[in-house]
């Protein structure tokens, strides 16, 4: 178990990430992610929402160009159909994503 409270009380920003390494992390599931980091690390699901993006953009060297929406940063993103961060980790095995956007292009869309 990571020391979260620690991380929390000194501000160091915690990144939450997939892996998805063959040997000994097959995991490929980001909702899964943000599951477990809620559940096992008992992590809020905002804390956790931002540790697979501005943080998990930080923790890559990528936070000039990802992890937040803002003008000039790379528009990779997902739409989900939630009312609240809690429900993408709320249900295993549910995929509430509605669009994706690649580089600035829709890529995926689900009616």
């Amino acid at each position: 178990m990571p020391p979260v409270e620690s991380l929390r009380r000194h501000r160091v920003p915690i990144a939450l990430a997939t892996d998805s390494n063959p040997g000994s992390s097959p995991l490929l599931s980001m909702l899964l992610t943000l599951n477990m980091g809620c559940t096992l690390f008992r992590l809020t699901p905002e804390e956790a929402l931002a540790g697979v993006t501005r943080n998990g953009a930080r923790a890559l060297g990528l936070a000039a160009t990802h992890g937040t929406l803002e003008p000039g940063r790379q528009a990779d993103l997902a739409f989900w159909k939630v009312d609240t961060p809690a429900e993408l980790a709320y249900a295993m095995g549910a995929n509430p994503c509605v669009r994706v956007v690649r580089g600035g292009e829709t890529v995926r869309e689900v009616a």
